[in-house]
C-alpha cells in the first residue's frame, strides 16, 4: 500500500522461495540495482526483517533502510540492525503503547508494571 500511495514500484520478499513455478524469493516489479526501503509490520529481534534485507541485497538491490509500524524495542534488534548496517525507524513502540494505554486508563498501573517487566526479559518472564 505504501508503494501504491507513493506511485512507486512494489516488490515482495517471501520468507522462503516458492517450491513451484519459478521458485522465486522476490516477486513484483523486479528492477534490480535500484534503491529500496523495506516496509515491515513488526520488529521483535529483527531476524525476519533482516532476512528480507539480505535477500534484496543478494539480488542486487541497494537497501536504504527499513521502516516498520511497531517494535518491541529489544536491544537484540538494535544490535542486529547495526551489525547488518541497516538503519531502521518505527512509527510506534512498546513503551509508547504501554504509556498511552495507562494514561488513557485502558490498563491499570499494576498491569502496566507487569507489561514493563515482560519487556525486560520476555523469554524467561513468568517462569
Amino acid at each position: 500500500m505504501v508503494a501504491q500511495e507513493l506511485g512507486l514500484p512494489f516488490i515482495y520478499v517471501r520468507a522462503k522461495a516458492k517450491e513451484h513455478g519459478t521458485g522465486s524469493l522476490i516477486e513484483g516489479d523486479i528492477l534490480t540495482g535500484k534503491r529500496v526501503v523495506v516496509i515491515e509490520d513488526l520488529i521483535s529481534t529483527g531476524k525476519s526483517s533482516l532476512q528480507a534485507v539480505n535477500a534484496l541485497r543478494d539480488a542486487g538491490y541497494d537497501v536504504a533502510g527499513l521502516a516498520a509500524i511497531f517494535t518491541y524495542g529489544f536491544d537484540v534488534a538494535t544490535e542486529n540492525f547495526a551489525k547488518a548496517n541497516c538503519p531502521f525507524v518505527t512509527l510506534s513502540n512498546y513503551g509508547a503503547l504501554i504509556k498511552y494505554a495507562e494514561e488513557n486508563q485502558y490498563i491499570l498501573p499494576k498491569d502496566a508494571e507487569v507489561l514493563r517487566e515482560w519487556r525486560q526479559s520476555p523469554s524467561i518472564w513468568g517462569q
